[in-house]
């Protein structure tokens, strides 16, 4: 079975939570903090790896964790670093944010890869938060969360040649001519259900990459037949090959390309105006006098746009000419994508988002926001002076001053990360939990 497309559920590993350690040893009077650091959570990472050629590898398994960063102990000691997950793809991957629908990556390298979950980054132990006025806190910082998200992936593959046509034109058996590869050949439509590649090599010493797809019916861009989960295929190759039936006669051969061209633009503009050439195939089969017809109507039909070359893929009639005229089209094709060894390394954000927004609700109100947020899951709450810190960063940001703006009064109940407190003015604050003490 040829899988191109799969949705994934991925989700990083949580930051290690930092110590609160206070070093304790004989004769060692007030040995002071010496809590260390959690460790990283570990990445979800998609890699370009060769000799894949479908996402067949996700049929079975489409949820992936990466490890937790583990806690930070005493005597300075860090927590271990949560290992990733590496998934392999094919090249010509496709990433999209399943909610959002946002375009993450195009691996279309190899090597190219992609962080699609980045793990939570570990928490400080108390040795970062002393001072020479605050010699010995408790303070430590949690790990930051897992990031968890639905991403889809879709394949498209990375091909010079695409082959299109109608069911059963002899598109599988033009490919294998070309190039040596093996697909299911039978003569009866629809016969290939997956796309097939093969490379053929040219008299130059060059080759190219054919890709062979499904054939197209009327209405494949709205889902009808097999060609609407191949179509993307062909929006990577350089040049499109039409694969007519020279059989079908002068009028009915100029309908089917026609028809094909039509289900090709409506599919996409880009696609409907790639470089092509027509391939009249099986001309083995009927009189020359009547197969030159054919290939005369279809000329006259394209107005010379596209070189129209009789061929017969059984046994091998003029393809030589089709793969010259096709190579002659690439020369002045750009290449879709790079082909060199380098490769891209795609990361998801890494700045701090500091937006956020106050929302009212009956009773509560809730204040929704990324660096907000953030900072609310990474404190331990069971530390006064830590939430006091806390209140002082929120500060910062301007929560305070919005919530006041929004209605908030001394007591009111506010959410954040899924946390409530009651909210109180700064001063007010300090002098509850802090007792009036100076406190970084």
């Amino acid at each position: 079975m040829f899988l191109d497309e799969v949705v994934l559920s991925v989700c990083s590993g949580r930051g290690g939570a930092g110590s609160g350690s206070l070093h304790r040893e004989k004769f060692v009077p007030r040995g002071g903090p010496d809590g260390g650091d959690g460790g990283r959570g570990g990445d979800v990472i998609l890699r370009v790896e060769p000799g894949l050629s479908s996402l067949q590898r996700f049929q079975l398994e489409r949820s992936f964790q990466a490890h937790h960063g583990g806690s930070g102990e005493a005597s300075k000691r860090h927590g271990a670093n949560g290992a990733s997950v590496v998934l392999p793809v094919p090249r010509g991957t496709m990433v999209f944010d399943v909610a959002t629908g946002r375009l993450l990556a195009d691996l279309d390298q190899m090597g190219s890869e992609l962080i699609v979950a980045r793990g939570g980054r570990g928490g400080r132990g108390n040795t970062h938060f002393a001072s020479p006025t605050f010699q010995a806190p408790r303070r430590r910082e949690l790990g930051e969360p897992a990031v968890t998200l639905k991403v889809r992936l879709e394949l498209r593959l990375i091909a010079d040649l695409g082959l299109v046509g109608l069911p059963n034109a002899g598109k599988s058996t033009l490919l294998a001519r070309l190039t040596g590869a093996h697909p299911k050949i039978a003569d009866y439509p629809f016969t290939t259900l997956s796309p097939n590649l093969g490379v053929a090599e040219l008299p130059s010493g060059h080759t190219i990459t054919a890709a062979d797809v499904p054939g197209l019916i009327e209405g494949a861009h709205l889902g009808a037949g097999l060609g609407v989960g191949f179509l993307r295929h062909l929006a990577r190759t350089r040049v499109l090959v039409h694969v007519v039936d020279a059989q079908l006669g002068a009028e009915e051969a100029v309908a089917a390309h026609r028809k094909v061209a039509e289900e090709l633009r409506l599919h996409s503009e880009e696609l409907g105006a790639k470089a092509s050439v027509i391939a009249v195939n099986k001309v083995d089969l009927m009189d020359s006098g009547l197969a030159q017809a054919v290939v005369a109507a279809l000329g006259h039909a394209v107005g010379g746009e596209q070189p129209v070359i009789a061929i017969s893929a059984a046994t091998g009639e003029g393809t030589d000419a089709l793969l010259d005229a096709a190579a002659q089209l690439m020369s002045t094709s750009p290449k879709v994508s790079p082909q060199g060894g380098e490769f891209r390394l795609y990361q998801g954000p890494t700045g701090r988002e500091t937006a956020f927004k106050v929302v009212a609700g009956e009773g509560i109100m809730r204040v929704e926001g990324e660096a907000v947020e953030r900072l609310v899951r990474t404190t331990d709450l069971d530390d006064d002076s830590s939430v006091l810190r806390l209140q002082r960063q929120l500060l910062r940001l301007g929560v305070e001053a919005a919530l006041v703006a929004a209605g908030a009064q001394p007591g009111s109940d506010v959410e954040i990360a899924g946390q409530t407190f009651s909210f109180f003015p700064e001063d007010v604050a300090r002098d509850s939990l802090a007792g009036g003490r100076s406190d970084p």
